[in-house]
């Protein structure tokens, strides 16, 4: 008979106790196996949907984040998480095992803080143990990180108010805290910025706001002359690589790679600026230093520039004759049409280039 087998036959004849246990110990003691214990103690890491937030912005911190972006909705009753950081990232070939109990990056760094241990090896596994669906939809090493989690509420629970901001207060030694407010992912998140402010920017919002959030920091964060010029999108850092979009079809596209969700009119939105860039999760609460909140200027003119499709063919041919200046001094050509952005009040123009030998 073989192994399989005979795991098979134990666990029929005995409803899974010989597996669950490694010795009898008697009077009704027994040792479980590692497995089970690990199994048992997934299941109390992770009580309800809140919690799953904390262990994935404790991973991001721990890989040396300093931006986090939460992109969050639902569906009846399936909660949809999309966290993205900036850290440090996991390679390819271990992007499957950092799910299984025990594989942690922190063999030395063992951290406390408010929400307890953390350096177990066990926060990702404790979250799929508990989940429909966890996994990294996209991370490389030195490129970030973006994990995807579909939560069954029904299954495992949250609160119900979702969308009240908790209310801040100082403290006797004039410390900011969270006082009062329903214990939900606004405040998880909150939380968890008040207690690394130093160190980290978290943002909070729906996916199309957290897509305009990446679009912008792109922006902040790659030169004009880099933006141009990129061969291959994937050797950017993930939180880089919307800005490099050329249209709303590749926006949408290169989105849904980091597991947010959106259409393609949403993503013409986002560029013409009609979806504006969120601030913090603090920011929200504690206006910068000399600022205050700002009120909605009725005078500004909101209306994002589209261009017509058939203009926008006309001018990138027009753009393709100007090339040819270039194209006959440095010994270059085009491997695309030129590629026209509208994104608030600035048109772009992208040329693909191949160099001539």
């Amino acid at each position: 008979m073989s192994e399989d087998t005979l795991i098979d036959f134990i666990e029929s004849v005995s409803g899974g106790a010989h597996l669950r246990v490694e010795e009898n110990l008697g009077n009704g003691f027994v040792r479980l196996r590692i497995s089970e214990a690990e199994r048992r103690q997934a299941k109390h890491d992770i009580r309800c949907v809140e919690d799953i937030v904390i262990e994935l912005l404790r991973n991001a911190r721990d890989a040396n984040a300093s931006c986090i972006f939460i992109a969050t909705t639902k569906e009846g009753s399936v909660r949809y998480l999309t966290i993205i950081d900036d850290g440090d990232g996991i390679p390819v070939e271990l992007q499957q095992l950092v799910f299984e109990p025990r594989v942690t990056s922190k063999l030395e760094t063992m951290v406390m803080d408010d929400w307890g241990v953390h350096g177990r090896g066990m926060a990702l596994y404790s979250i799929r143990c508990n989940v429909e669906e966890a996994h990294i939809a996209c991370s490389g090493a030195q490129l970030g990180s973006a994990f995807h989690v579909r939560v069954n509420t029904d299954e495992l629970g949250e609160k119900t108010d979702q969308s009240s901001y908790p209310i801040l207060e100082k403290d006797e030694d004039g410390v900011l805290h969270v006082a009062r407010g329903p214990h939900n992912i606004i405040r998880a998140a909150l939380e968890f910025s008040l207690a690394n402010k130093q160190i980290l920017t978290i943002y909070l919002g729906s996916p199309a706001e957290i897509t305009a959030t990446l679009v912008d920091y792109g922006h902040r964060s790659l030169s004009s002359d880099k933006l141009l010029f990129i061969d291959d999108i994937t050797t950017l850092p993930i939180c880089e690589r919307l800005a490099a979009s050329a249209d709303a079809n590749e926006l949408m596209q290169q989105a849904q790679t980091l597991g947010l969700s959106l259409s393609e009119r949403t993503a013409h939105r986002i560029l013409s600026g009609q979806i504006e860039p969120l601030r913090s999760v603090l920011r929200n609460v504690v206006p910068e230093k000399g600022k205050t909140v700002s009120t909605p200027d009725l005078f500004k003119d909101n209306r994002g520039l589209k261009l017509a499709r058939e203009d926008v063919e006309s001018f990138s041919r027009e753009m393709e004759k100007a090339f040819e200046i270039l194209a006959q001094r440095y010994y270059i050509s085009l491997k695309d049409i030129p590629k026209i952005t509208v994104k608030g009040d600035t048109i772009t123009v992208r040329f693909s280039i191949d160099k001539e030998l």
